[in-house]
Order: C-alpha cells, then sequence, then structure tokens
C-alpha cells in the first residue's frame, strides 16, 4: 500500500472523521482548518447537544434526504448509524435515543462528541494545522500535487479531500471556498440554496407573536392544488415568520416551490387531535358551561396570552363578549382558526441563516464508491461541499460522518 501525505481540508464532522480513518491505514495525514479551534460548526449542532445520526433503519433514512439519496448508499454500506454508534460508545462514551429515534451523546453536549474525535486525531498521529485558511489546489496532468494556503504556503501531497462544508452559518468558517475551487478545477457546482431554513411570512401580526413556541402541532403548505401536511411537532413564531423543526425540515421544498412561482400558503392546525366537529363541540360545551365568561378569558385556556388578541383580530370577534353571546357563526369562525390559522410565505430568511446548504458539487462528478473526483486523480469529497442534503434529525451529520470515513478509507487504499 505505502505511506501517502494526504492532506484533508475543512475539520469538520466529515473531515475529522476522513482524517481519523486514513491515519488508521498508516497514511502520513494532516488536517488543515482555517478557524483557530476544530469543529466550530459541529459545536453548535442540535443546539449545543449535537444529534449526530439517528437510529432509523436504511430505507427510512435514506426517505429523509431530498435528492440524490441512492449516492450516499456505498458510503453507508461501509459506515452506517449503527458503526457511528459503536465508534463513540467504543472510545467510552454513551449515547442515548430520544423521539423520533434522534441519537444524542448521553451528556447532552456536543462537545462531549468532539473531545472523542480529537483524542482519535492525536491516537491516529493527525498533523492538526488550525488558522490555515485554503487558497488553492495545485495540478498537473488531471492529477493534484499540492495545496496552497492563503499565506502563499505550499504543502505537497499524494492525495486531498475536500471537506470545506456549503455556504450556511458562514461565521463558522463555511464560506464557500471549497465549491470556487472545485469549480475552477472543472467540477459542476448546483446552485447552493438555504436548506434548513427558517421562512418569512405576509403578515405583521407576526410581529406580536414573535418568542412563541406552539407543540404538538400539525403544518399544512399549501401551492395551487398541491399540498405538503407535515408531522405533528414544534413550531416557533419569530419576527419575520416561522422556524422550529416542523418549518426548517420542510423549507427545502417550500423554497423550491416558490422558485417556480406563485403563492405559498401555511396553515397550521393547532388542535391536530380533534376533528373540526370535535373541537365545535368541545368549544361549545366550554361555553355552556360558564356563560358569563367573556371569551378572552376562555380562549386563555385553549391559546398563548399573546395569540388571543390575534384571534381576535382576524376573527373580528370583540374579546369583552361573554361566551353566552358567541353566534354559531363566531364560534365556526374560531374553530376554523384553530385547525387552520393561515399565513402567506414570502421566501426563506437569508443563506447565512440556514442550518445547511442545499446544492453543491454536483454527484456525477464524484465517484459514490470511493467519493474520489471523477476529473481529477487523487482529489476526494466529503461532507456538505456536495449536492446533498436531509431532514432535521441526525440525517445531516451521518451523512458527513460516512461519506468522510468512505473518503478517508479510499485516499488511504486507493
Amino acid at each position: 500500500m505505502g505511506v501517502k501525505k494526504i492532506i484533508v481540508v475543512g475539520a469538520g464532522p466529515a473531515g475529522m472523521m476522513a482524517a481519523i480513518r486514513a491515519g488508521a491505514l498508516g497514511q502520513n495525514v494532516t488536517l488543515i482548518d482555517k478557524n483557530p479551534y476544530l469543529g466550530k460548526k459541529l459545536l453548535l449542532s442540535g443546539k449545543g447537544r449535537c444529534n449526530l445520526t439517528n437510529a432509523c433503519p436504511l430505507e427510512g433514512f435514506l426517505n429523509r434526504f431530498s435528492k440524490n439519496s441512492a449516492f450516499l448508499r456505498d458510503a453507508f454500506k461501509l459506515f452506517f448509524n449503527t458503526d457511528l454508534i459503536k465508534f463513540f460508545e467504543d472510545r467510552g462514551l454513551k449515547l442515548k435515543i430520544e423521539r423520533q429515534m434522534r441519537v444524542f451523546p448521553v451528556t447532552d453536549k456536543s462537545g462531549s462528541i468532539l473531545e472523542v474525535l480529537k483524542k482519535e486525531l492525536n491516537k491516529e498521529k493527525v498533523r492538526v494545522i488550525c488558522k490555515a485558511a485554503l487558497k488553492n489546489i495545485l495540478v498537473a496532468n488531471s492529477k493534484i500535487e499540492a495545496i496552497e494556503l492563503a499565506d502563499n504556503a505550499v504543502i505537497t501531497s499524494d492525495r486531498i479531500i475536500l471537506a470545506t462544508g456549503g455556504v450556511s452559518y458562514g461565521f463558522t468558517g463555511s464560506t464557500g471556498e471549497g465549491l470556487e475551487i472545485a469549480k475552477g478545477l472543472g467540477h459542476r457546482i448546483v446552485t447552493p440554496r438555504a436548506g434548513l431554513v427558517p421562512l418569512e411570512v405576509k403578515e405583521r401580526f407576526i410581529v406580536s407573536l414573535e418568542g412563541i413556541t406552539l407543540k404538538n402541532v400539525r403544518l399544512k403548505f399549501k401551492k395551487g392544488e398541491k399540498n405538503i401536511i407535515s408531522d405533528v411537532g414544534e413550531l416557533l413564531f419569530t419576527g419575520f415568520g416561522v422556524s422550529g423543526p416542523l418549518v426548517l425540515t420542510l423549507s427545502g421544498r417550500i423554497t423550491d416551490w416558490l422558485l417556480e412561482g406563485g403563492a405559498v400558503y401555511l396553515e397550521i392546525d393547532l388542535k391536530p387531535a380533534l376533528s373540526f366537529e370535535q373541537l365545535d363541540v368541545r368549544l361549545l360545551r366550554e361555553f355552556n358551561a360558564a356563560p358569563r365568561k367573556n371569551i378572552k378569558n376562555l380562549l386563555k385556556d385553549f391559546l398563548p396570552q399573546r395569540m388571543v388578541n390575534v384571534f381576535a383580530e382576524i376573527s373580528g370577534i370583540s374579546l369583552d363578549k361573554s361566551t353566552s353571546q358567541i353566534t354559531k357563526e363566531e364560534r365556526r369562525n374560531l374553530v376554523l382558526l384553530f385547525k387552520g390559522l393561515c399565513l402567506t410565505i414570502l421566501g426563506p430568511r437569508p443563506i447565512k441563516e440556514a442550518m445547511i446548504t442545499r446544492g453543491g458539487v454536483c454527484l456525477k462528478d464524484i465517484d459514490p464508491r470511493t467519493m474520489q473526483s471523477r476529473l481529477i486523480k487523487g482529489l476526494y469529497f466529503a461532507g456538505e461541499i456536495m449536492d446533498i442534503d436531509a431532514d432535521t434529525g441526525g440525517f445531516n451529520l451521518q451523512a458527513a460522518f460516512s461519506t468522510g470515513y468512505l473518503a478517508g478509507q479510499s485516499a488511504a487504499l486507493n
């Protein structure tokens, strides 16, 4: 096999795993990153808890990717969720499975994941260079020769693994230079777009709801005859629109709808466990049980206080009315609001606020069996730099770890 000089660019989960795997196979590995420390974006994942994978079976896993999931089959065959869980637990970090099969460290700290990775890098004698930004990759006769850093330093190499991420969360170092370099080497780039991103809405009353989290709600996005219905989960109101797990998960598909043109609407079902008729009966029962109670105080039993005024504004019902004064038509309007509070979607927030990047290096230019470029011998890709994206729930991080593992192994053995 022989010892090769392998340079991994980007110290996120994909890059660190690639370096660890190549180092474990006896190679001379250098890991470089522009940040002053490793895993800057990893530390933010899962709201600082690091939802590192999902424990669902392979087919269900692949279904959570927006497209191109078949590209990942070889990587997942080599190193999948059970392998990742074993990787960390064999190194002393216990993991736990929470609702929706999401996997977290028992410490609830993403730093625990990073510490295991750093120890493993040290164990495998990987040379780590921080505060080193990539400027260019030097190629001769369609084969890589070296990398050039921003300070003009040149490091020769037999293999290079690009794991520089996309363009989301740019403050973590994902600013797209890897994509530009790949493009300069002839690779096609699928235009980067925001993924797992909050959405802006037209209605101005949304400002008064900022910070409210609704649990156990269901969303329906509508565009003409098309609709997408979410699972039951959480929604967060922001000063510009909506966010939270349900919105983030579907945001990519909604953004694609918006690019097609035409209006997109969101209906929020605040009481998904009850049908329209069941909710109407329940409201009528509450009205009859307290006929002198004003509607404002009654609605506080059903809604966050700040939403009561919004309901009154939209329905046109005076909050001073007693429940006995509420007409059948007014009650029906309240039920309609509970079952479908409607918002008009304007678009996604800027890509810099997105959790992930959709788009990236075109997969047609990458061999899925090795993660090697089909254009440049000795150049490999791993992680978010490629045109792969998935829902929230640990799927994107698993793809990063798996493609990193495969790239590291391929660079070492091929």
